[in-house]
């Protein structure tokens, strides 16, 4: 399937809202970025594109794709069939009419898919008196048909073999009005692009919400109408009461009108009515109704996903009961009696029931993991316990950790995304950090101690080698005069060659001045050997200290 739902990653939070509001339990993927972010990005072949997601995400990283652009492209060169949802009356109250005679201004034939919804009213009618069709999950909903081929392939045979009111259209246009041109689909549904895949009966899907978005960046103005009439010339018959199937429980009240008699039962919104579907899967069928009718959007098609309206549900259902009364006063014009109309007699003499039956196309469901299998999920996950596999906090969008685990086990999760794991990875790291940091500390402090040992011995070095310098200086000194007195005592023996009393005296003198000096240059000697002492043994204690630095901060490393 071509992709619809897109995903923005820039804008992904990886907030989960998309994975708990969807009913398609497969359709979406949590993926890791390179920088660690979680995004959720959505499988196409998975996804029904009901449209929940693009409405839930507040953050704008979902949008959806349709056939807008393309069809306006196509309309420049060839003019197209419009067919005209019944949905564009609610959702465009004021300007349906001035968007129809636009298209029209262009060269398009306009239709009312309304009357496509007759025929379907008409040909399940038939079906249901003659006996044909029992017990059936009607079909107008693409996003319903997806569910049901994608995830309960087992109840097709419960799905209604009538096409919807577009598709009724469609082959009502081409083989009995014999039209070949393009057709395009005005509706407010993402889904209906599936539909048109599958069935090859529609070209284009062009949602309100991005054509008007196209009028706008084009600066095409569509006219306000305030009028009360809800006619319009459609280039063939408009709609009677199939102008209701937009609407909760509009096909209902079509096929009450000719049998009230029918046991039909409804459900309608994406939080019902896929679990009312699962439910109907596993009951016997003389419990279902005669049939059951669904739609995925909680006020129908009139608030489709993709309707853009500022319409609220009472302004809806207010402009439905209009479009009502005005069908029900066309209806009566023809109006038969005994439950028939001209409508339906024209149906039954010009329309072959067989034109409107349809295929379908069911998927392999994914098989389901077994208990044994989800154990390693669990253990991945950190939880051993019942109580640990039943937590159920939701913050992963699903209904429970057994639902989020066979969805890892899929490989559509990962359990980084569960926020129980998560914290627990975070508690357990910040415990060895703190445990780390207690062990820092204790470092730390025994380096401090060892730093002003280090100190004193530097300073003991510092004054040591202040001693060695004074104790040179004053060497040099000392040396200087024994030199100078020696050379006076050779000098004094080589003047005197004989010695007298005095001679003598004087040269005792010379050598006990001689003597002094040597004594105070053997102090200095004596001195300075003491400072380098000191200093051998305060390098000592040094290499000692940073040795003992070297193995407490190996303890860090530990």
């Amino acid at each position: 399937m071509n992709e619809l739902i897109i995903v923005k990653p820039e804008k992904c939070t990886g907030c989960n809202s998309c994975i708990r509001s969807c009913p398609a339990p497969e359709a979406n993927t949590v993926r890791k970025l390179d920088g660690g972010k979680l995004i959720v990005s959505v499988n196409p072949d998975k996804c029904i594109a009901c449209g929940e997601c693009v409405r839930i995400c507040n953050h704008g990283a979902r949008d959806y794709l349709d056939d807008t652009e393309e069809c306006m492209s196509h309309l420049i060169k060839e003019k197209l069939i419009i067919i005209a949802s019944p949905a564009i009356k609610a959702a465009l109250p004021t300007k349906w009419k001035g968007v129809l005679d636009w298209f029209r201004d262009q060269g398009c034939t306009i239709y009312d898919g309304s009357f496509g919804a007759d025929i379907c009213t008409w040909a399940h009618a038939r079906a249901i008196e003659q006996g044909t069709i029992e017990n059936i999950v009607t079909q107008s909903c693409s996003s319903i048909v997806k569910y049901i081929e994608t995830y309960q392939p087992q109840m097709l045979h419960n799905l209604s073999p009538i096409h919807s009111p577009a598709s009724c259209s469609a082959i009502y246009i081409r083989k009995y009005l014999r039209r070949n041109n393009p057709i395009a689909y005005l509706s407010t549904c993402i889904a209906k692009k599936i539909e048109f895949n599958d069935t090859g009966l529609i070209d284009y899907n062009i949602t309100i919400d991005k054509m008007m978005g196209y009028f706008e960046r084009n600066g095409i103005s569509i006219p306000v109408d305030t009028g009360d009439s809800w006619e319009y010339k459609f280039d063939d018959t408009q709609g009677q009461m199939g102008s209701v199937y937009s609407r909760p429980g509009g096909m209902r009240d079509n096929l009450w009108l000719h049998d009230p008699d029918i046991n039909i039962t409804t459900s309608k919104g994406v939080q019902s009515v896929y679990n009312e579907l699962n439910m109907y899967s596993k009951m016997p069928e003389a419990k279902h109704p005669q049939v059951f009718d669904v739609l995925s959007c909680d006020f129908g098609c009139n608030i489709g996903p993709a309707a853009q309206t500022n319409q609220t549900v009472f302004d809806v259902m207010d402009v439905m009961r209009k479009v009502e009364n005005d069908a029900k006063n066309r209806r009566k014009s023809g109006f038969m009696g005994r439950r028939d109309d001209k409508l339906f007699k024209r149906f039954d003499e010009e329309l072959r029931p067989s034109d409107f039956l349809r295929n379908y196309k069911p998927s392999v469901p994914s098989p389901m993991p077994s208990a044994q299998q989800l154990e390693p999920v669990f253990k991945k996950l950190g939880k051993t316990t019942k109580e640990e596999k039943e937590f159920n906090c939701h913050a992963c969008g699903f209904d429970s950790c057994r639902d989020m685990a066979i969805a890892i086990a899929r490989g559509l999760n990962t359990p980084d995304n569960c926020i129980i794991h998560a914290k627990s990875v975070l508690l357990s790291k910040h415990s060895n950090v703190s445990i780390h940091n207690e062990k820092l500390e204790e470092i730390s402090e025994e380096c401090l101690g060892l730093s002003a040992q280090l100190k004193e011995d530097i300073a003991a070095i510092t004054s040591s080698m202040s001693s060695i310098d004074e104790s040179t200086s004053a060497t040099k000194e000392r040396a200087a005069v024994v030199k100078d007195l020696l050379e006076n005592v050779v000098s004094f023996c080589s003047d005197n060659p004989t010695m007298d009393e005095e001679s003598v005296e004087q040269l005792i003198g010379i050598l006990n001045m001689t003597i002094d000096a040597f004594s105070g240059l053997d102090d200095n000697v004596n001195t300075t050997n003491e400072s380098s002492e000191a200093i051998n043994g305060s390098l000592t204690k040094i290499t000692s200290l940073v040795e003992k630095m070297n193995e407490t901060l190996g303890k860090s490393k530990e």
